[in-house]
């Protein structure tokens, strides 16, 4: 009996489908029996993906919508003014604190506009008045949720939105009508731009970036631009161009932070004085004395505004916004328990990244992250700590 054996056929000559088993969540081309990824998962990402996402984003919409009417009015100095800009298109404009539009309130009226628009929508009310606030406050959960994912992964972006949204002090700032909200949106959306802008070493990314910048300028002015030097610093450092290419594109950056945040500021000065309001919180009608007196350095300084403020520094040095200065500022009784807590663990993780990234390649992204932030939050703390009596 003669046995003959037939030869293993070669890999190479196997056909491709049998190479490769499909992947159970996946679909093929054909849709030939094989199973679907449930509506609740993403390729490559975990499996607790989306329903974290999904539970951290409804939990933020409930925390900081619900039963907003008990708030009231919140700062009746701003509301005052959302009410006359739901009543005349001039004291929308001008920011105006009364329908006759005779004094501005101490702040440009970006984050007024929005909520004037809502007023004029649904009619004016306490809802109408704070809902955008609530809606700012998780936009910028969900904004710095992707961007912490796309830097350090799922778990990380879980950790940043939950204690961005659960920190009291945010709940109090997204449940009110401040300007802070709006800020605040406005400064994580050009942190992420500036993150796209690292990652692509696109110029249109950096341009993105500085006019939000600006934007947000015209909510609260100077306090917008601490994170300026940040955005600067990480792009300049991190930014995948060659350097001659960074400084040309930080170039047309500065370009779109002056027009952006300069606009609204050039009509108010060449507005004939005798046709507009008067800028509250200047001592001489001027928006430019406002950015610069009573809204920058007389919170460094310590010196008070003129008529129309809303409140701010005492002549003794110490202001009613956030007690008196020092390099301990943001540690004293009054800031201390809203979000400084939060620093040392902050320095403590810096510190590591910076460390574990040290050999990383110039343009890496695990280390621009650390340096973008690292930066930012140096940038936050640095002023207010400033003693000068």
């Amino acid at each position: 009996m003669t046995i003959v054996i037939e030869p293993i056929p070669a890999v190479s000559d196997l056909p491709a489908t049998s190479l490769t088993a499909p992947d159970p969540g996946t679909e093929t081309g054909d849709g030939s029996g094989a199973q679907r990824h449930p509506w609740w998962r993403r390729p490559g990402r975990p499996v607790w993906s989306v329903p974290a996402r999904a539970a951290i984003f409804g939990m933020t919409a409930l925390l900081y919508s619900w039963d907003l009417a008990r708030v009231g009015m919140g700062n009746t100095f701003y509301a005052a003014a959302v009410k006359s800009g739901t009543e005349s298109w001039k004291a929308f404009f001008f920011g105006s604190l009364d329908p006759g539009s005779f004094i501005t309130v101490d702040k440009p009226p970006a984050a007024l506009w929005v909520m004037e628009l809502s007023g004029r929508i649904f009619g004016f009310s306490s809802w109408s008045m704070l809902l955008p606030e609530a809606l700012a406050g998780l936009a910028t959960v969900m904004v710095l949720y992707h961007l912490v994912r796309r830097w350090f992964g799922e778990p990380a972006a879980v950790f940043a939105s939950l204690a961005l949204a659960l920190t009291p002090v945010a709940v109090v700032i997204f449940r009110y009508n401040d300007p802070d909200a709006f800020l605040t949106l406005l400064l994580v959306l050009a942190a992420w731009a500036c993150w796209r802008a690292i990652e692509t070493g696109r110029t249109v990314g950096l341009v993105l970036s500085a006019a939000l910048v600006g934007l947000a300028f015209l909510t609260k002015t100077l306090d917008a631009f601490i994170v300026v030097p940040a955005i600067g610093v990480a792009y300049l450092w991190c930014g995948p161009p060659r350097l001659t290419r960074r400084l040309g594109q930080l170039g047309w950056a500065a370009l779109a932070l002056l027009v952006s945040s300069g606009w609204w500021v050039a009509i108010v000065e060449l507005w004939p004085k005798s046709a507009r309001p008067y800028i509250g919180g200047s001592t001489d009608n001027s928006e430019l004395n406002l950015i610069f007196g009573y809204n920058g350095f007389a919170r460094i300084f310590g010196s008070g505004g003129g008529a129309g403020a809303a409140g701010g520094a005492t002549s003794g040095g110490s202001s009613a916004f956030g007690g008196g200065e020092g390099l301990l500022r943001m540690f004293d009784s009054e800031l201390g328990g809203q979000i400084s807590w939060l620093l040392p663990v902050a320095l403590a993780g810096l510190v590591a990244g910076l460390w574990l990234t040290r050999r990383h390649r110039r343009s890496d992204s695990q280390r621009a992250g650390f340096v973008l932030w690292g930066a930012t939050s140096s940038g936050i703390k640095a002023p207010p700590s400033i003693s000068l009596r």
